[in-house]
């Protein structure tokens, strides 16, 4: 990866940090703390003036292998 684009995805990054810290901190605490194969992760979207949708997943271990990559890039 070219290191001006690194740059760049450290600068989102950071300044994602900045704006939704309690994502963040949910995120580290409970998804790259680790969770093991099976569980269930689910997410609503609330668009304004329109019904929540949700949809969810079981973690596979094809998805624990991505997430241990991220985290190895520094994502």
């Amino acid at each position: 990866m070219n290191p001006a684009n690194i740059m760049k995805v450290m600068e989102l990054k950071g300044r994602f940090e900045r704006n939704h810290p309690k994502v963040v901190s949910f995120f580290q605490k409970e998804v790259f703390s680790g969770i093991p194969e099976g569980t269930v992760v689910e997410i609503t979207i609330t668009k304004p003036g329109q019904e929540p949708v949700t949809s969810n997943m079981k973690v596979t271990a094809d998805d624990l292998e991505t997430v241990e990559a991220l985290k190895g890039l520094g994502v």
